[in-house]
């Protein structure tokens, strides 16, 4: 396990859970560890107490330290490696050292030959023999099946000291944590949230400073505010709703544009928070020691069986047993997909080879075997339909019967994926699958192509559903549980 994503620390409260077990160096000799800055607001505004100094120095130990523990991994690993190739020479000396033993011990044979033949026939065969000797190829033995992960799979690197790095640093002490709870993995998926809504953040901010300015919020600024909203496709109902509160504020008090921007960034956020708070759980995670099923679905083309192998990479790299039901048995070399993305993080495969197999038969199967192995995440992949196919919703349902009579004490989910790219198409493709698959949650995937991010909050505000997930890029560790408060600092201050 290398981090467990489904249960950061939050703050100062939690004690140290996102240590990833390196040795604790000290990378401030001159001094204490500096505790978090404390924000009068967000740190991206500005607002910071002890200033920029404060965080600067903050960012420094921190990444000072990951730095001290990346360095210590990497002298143990070569230790390790070193160890092994000299238990691997010394084995193989021994064994040279035996067959020598062995080669003197036994007796050479003279070649026996054959009676009753003349001498001319006896040197003729036994010139046979040894040409067969030496046509004969040696056995070659197969090599073990290659099962580790594949390069897209390794372990984050740190980077440069930089711009990146100090925005993700002072976003993890917005939230309370301390210098030794920041881990190299949420450093990772911050600077990859930032760059994968890099070309919403550019024409939503840009327009947005360009309307506010250096002068007091004024109500023509605000009118020009909801144009920008609705083009990054926020939705008519988070836009009306943002510019209400903006409305109400300025009608009681000047706000200048930094303290508007702060208030901006606090109403998305509301926005996202209200339909994770009205679930029955704020982090969507697999329950310990029983057994968890989730089913992906949605339309062609969204990404759903790329956000399945994501969230098993991310399952066991949290430290959960899983298992993937491949039940999408109608796209052609979906299984063969399937199974790629399970060798990636080896996690076994349940499939049916032969051609249109019943994908409730395919579940039934990977619920057995989930049961038998005490497996605590089963991850579905369906097969891609339109809301309005009545046949393929039907047989959606009928999954969930299989799933509900093989394990009716299982926690089960219905994540829809949603392509971010799609923008309105894909608010409106959450509200049909929404009433007529039972939908507990959403996956918002290809934020990196696309600039419409802010159709996270149009699914929120007008679907009501829970984002439960993020994608932000093509590789297995570009999907991450949503963090609303880090969503909104890429958005807006990034």
């Amino acid at each position: 396990m290398v981090y467990d994503w489904f249960n950061r620390t939050g703050g100062a409260a939690d004690n140290g859970a996102a240590d990833q077990g390196a040795p604790e160096p000290n990378p401030s000799q001159d001094g204490p560890q500096a505790d978090p800055p404390s924000p009068s607001g967000d740190p991206m505004d500005g607002g910071v107490v002890d200033g920029d100094a404060a965080a600067l120095e903050w960012a420094k130990q921190a990444y000072a330290r990951l730095k001290a523990q990346q360095d210590a991994a990497k002298q143990e690993t070569a230790k390790q490696e070193a160890a092994k190739q000299e238990a691997a020479k010394e084995e193989a000396a021994k064994q040279d050292t035996a067959n020598q033993e062995e080669a003197k011990l036994e007796p050479v044979d003279a070649p026996v030959a054959p009676q009753g033949l003349s001498l001319l026939e006896q040197a003729a065969a036994q010139r046979a023999e040894r040409q067969q000797a030496i046509a004969a190829p040696e056995p070659v033995q197969a090599p073990p099946a290659d099962r580790s992960p594949a390069p897209m799979a390794t372990e984050p690197e740190l980077g440069a000291f930089d711009d990146t790095f100090t925005w993700s640093a002072e976003v993890l002490a917005a939230q309370g944590k301390r210098i030794d709870q920041v881990s190299l993995e949420e450093i990772d998926w911050l600077s990859r949230l930032r760059q994968g809504l890099e070309k919403t953040r550019q024409g939503f901010v840009t327009q947005l400073l360009e309307n506010l300015g250096d002068d007091p919020l004024t109500p023509e600024v605000l009118d020009d505010l909801e144009g920008t909203l609705l083009r990054a496709d926020v939705g008519v109902k988070a836009t009306d709703q943002v510019l209400e509160a903006l409305r109400k504020r300025l009608n009681e008090e000047v706000v200048d544009p930094s303290e508007g921007i702060r208030f901006l960034k606090e109403q998305l956020r509301g926005i996202l928070d209200q339909p994770i708070q009205a679930s029955a759980h704020e982090l969507l995670a697999p329950q310990r020691d029983r057994l968890n099923v989730w089913l992906m679905v949605g339309v062609n083309g969204v990404g759903k069986t790329t956000t399945l192998g994501k969230l098993a990479n991310l399952a066991v790299r949290s430290g959960y047993s899983c298992l993937i039901a491949a039940a999408d048995t109608f796209r052609a070399a979906a299984v063969q997909q399937v199974q790629v993305w399970g060798d990636r993080s080896d996690v076994p495969v349940i499939a049916n080879p032969s051609a249109n197999a019943d994908p409730a038969a395919v579940v039934f199967d990977a619920i057995g075997a989930a049961k038998a192995k005490g497996t605590e995440l089963v991850l579905v992949d369906t097969a891609g339909r339109l809301q309005t196919k009545h046949n393929l919703m039907e047989e959606l349902a009928k999954v969930r019967r299989i799933i509900d009579r093989l394990a009716p004490d299982a926690v089960v989910e219905s994540l829809l994926v949603l392509d971010a790219s799609q923008g309105q198409n894909g608010l409106r493709q959450a509200m049909a699958f929404a009433k007529a698959a039972g939908l507990t949650g959403v996956v918002l995937t290809k934020l990196d192509g696309s600039a419409r991010g802010g159709v996270a909050l149009a699914v929120a505000s007008e679907a009501g559903l829970p984002i439960r997930f993020v994608g932000a890029g093509e590789g297995i560790r570009d999907l991450r549980p949503f963090n609303s408060f880090e969503f909104v600092e890429a958005l807006l201050g990034g």
